[in-house]
């Protein structure tokens, strides 16, 4: 044997088994995943007939006040038993689980995954099935990366193929909210790419985490796209009206990044001032009645935004329903319950998409089906603007909506979105919210001389 050769032949077959467990492992992390985030899914779907059968079980003569009033209280209920769970088991559990996954993957954070687990599950239930407006994906995600967790534990894996495993976990997690494999895997290339050990053991094993969760998904929930849209192609001199769109939708995401941020902040402060469950009974009330008198204001908006693309309302009804939808998705978030932002922008940037078709066709006529092609445009857009992942955005979409007809006029508007985002200083959401958590509990974003670690991650641009 040669001293040019790169190992000896006797420790091949021990690293093939060894990469087949770490394979089987992804496999196994995938599968449970898809089943926990398929039942939150479906649960959360039951939980929110809720006001329905409370109006039958009071009968068709009751007082209006009463019912709105029993309603705030519930939903303020079911809000107030999330933010105890997780206060008081699990403070990491709060909002989106996306920052401490990133963290866990720079050495700086711990993924407790005991304690994660159920806080994220049912506290998730109880948040989502309240009406708040938030995603399913954050729960979902933060399950997928302590599945991962334990069973790193339980091998003993190294760091890196910890990391890489976690990796694998979140990105079934995304799989299993949203019936998107594929997103999912451009998901960690994009969003984790400062933290992710690229390499083929631990690519291969964020595919074959993320491609199973995805089955299992649809083996329990069906195979239809989960936001399916018809919309027919663009023409080519139509495409200016997507740029126009994504430069505008990249004022927007900004904006949303730093009023999230201030809205936490916000209620924070509150909470030391007087308590920390005041907001959340305040928000949980307010949804509460909400899920009554505008069911659109409410909920993770999955199902609105298809609706909203089957309706044809009024320009001043569109622009209320997303002044209405911002406001909500910042009160939601910051009460510090499980959830995430992913949905809640989706949602939104569809009525932003039609109220921008609506302006639009004051000036100039557009063509047929413009208005749908511009509300799947501006999810894309609002997604790269605020989590600054576009080519997510785009293949997201295209797997949500079904809607492959529009890729290139998608792309143009994640392209310039992403663009005036960076353009204005703006900075992904995920990377902002780690740095706020690592703040609050007095860490930096390097980890301590005693707990470095050598560089794990993977590549990085400004």
């Amino acid at each position: 044997m040669s001293p040019s050769d790169p190992s000896p032949p006797a420790e091949l077959p021990q690293s093939r088994a060894g990469d087949a467990l770490f394979y089987l492992v992804a496999i196994g992390v995938g599968a449970i995943t898809g089943v926990l985030g398929t039942a939150l899914h479906l649960g959360v779907d039951r939980a929110l007939q809720w006001p329905g059968l409370l109006r039958d079980h009071l009968g068709p003569g009751v007082d209006q006040a009463q019912f709105l009033l029993l309603s705030g209280l519930i939903a303020a209920v079911l809000v107030l038993v999330s933010v105890w769970m997780v206060r008081t088991f699990a403070p990491e559990a709060g909002g989106s689980g996306v920052q401490e996954i990133e963290g866990a993957m720079e050495g700086l954070r711990t993924v407790r995954w005991w304690r994660v687990l159920p806080v994220k599950f049912f506290g998730g239930f109880l948040s989502l099935g309240s009406g708040l407006v938030l995603g399913r994906e954050g729960p979902t995600i933060h399950m997928g990366a302590s599945v991962a967790q334990a069973a790193s534990e339980g091998l003993k894996l190294p760091t890196r193929e910890n990391r890489g495993l976690l990796a694998a976990g979140a990105a079934a997690g995304l799989a299993a909210a949203f019936s998107a494999p594929l997103a999912s895997i451009l998901f960690v290339i994009e969003e984790t790419r400062r933290q992710f050990p690229y390499g083929l053991k631990t690519y291969t094993g964020v595919m074959l985490a993320s491609v199973t969760s995805g089955i299992v998904t649809q083996a329990i929930a069906g195979p239809r796209p989960f936001m399916a849209m018809t919309v027919p192609a663009m023409p080519l001199e139509f495409l200016p009206a997507f740029v126009l769109l994504g430069v505008v939708l990249g004022f927007l995401g900004v904006a949303f990044n730093r009023c999230l941020v201030w809205s936490m902040d916000l209620a924070r402060g509150i909470g030391l001032r007087t308590s920390f469950y005041l907001v959340p009974a305040v928000v949980g009330f307010a949804v509460g009645v909400l899920l009554v008198l505008r069911p659109e204001a409410t909920m993770g908006g999955e199902t609105l935004a298809v609706l909203l693309v089957a309706e044809n309302l009024p320009l001043a009804t569109m622009a209320v329903i997303v002044l209405i939808r911002f406001a909500m998705t910042m009160a939601s978030y910051s009460t510090g319950v499980p959830g995430g932002i992913f949905a809640p922008i989706l949602a939104m940037a569809t009525a932003f998409g039609l109220l921008f078709a609506l302006c639009l066709e004051l000036a100039l006529p557009l063509p047929p089906g413009a208005a749908a092609a511009l509300a799947v445009a501006a999810m894309g857009g609002l997604f790269s603007a605020t989590i600054r992942a576009p080519l997510v955005g785009v293949v997201l979409l295209a797997e949500l909506t079904g809607a492959y007809t529009v890729l290139v006029p998608v792309l143009l508007t994640c392209l310039f979105a992403n663009f005036v985002a960076d353009w204005l200083g703006g900075r992904p959401i995920y990377e902002v919210l780690l740095e706020r958590t690592l703040r609050l509990d007095g860490q930096s974003r390097a980890p301590s001389p005693s707990a470095a670690e050598p560089q794990i991650g993977g590549w990085d641009q400004r």
